[in-house]
């Protein structure tokens, strides 16, 4: 491996180390996003629930369920923490 892969410590430098990379991959998510809602309209779908039909529903309801597993998260950490030396009792 080159010397210039590598970091000042001695450890291999991965391709999302750079942070150039890392916002090829962010602009490249909100890219695929944004295309798949400019197809939705072509696609023919069966919704069950009346609300299903709504233009971009899947998304926001993805958006809204993942933010709500987060905060739900955070509640269950407060309630289920342990204090850090809990095993050098």
């Amino acid at each position: 491996m080159k010397p210039s892969q590598q970091h000042p410590h001695g450890e291999r430098k991965y391709w999302l180390d750079r942070p150039s990379n890392v916002r090829k991959v962010y602009l490249g998510v909100w890219a695929l996003c944004g295309l798949l809602l400019l197809v939705e309209p072509l696609v023919h779908k069966h919704p069950e629930v009346a609300a299903e039909a709504w233009f971009g529903f899947h998304g926001w309801f993805g958006f809204v369920a993942c933010v709500g597993l987060v905060l739900a998260a955070k509640g269950l950490r407060r309630l289920i923490k342990r204090p850090e030396n809990v095993y050098e009792r």
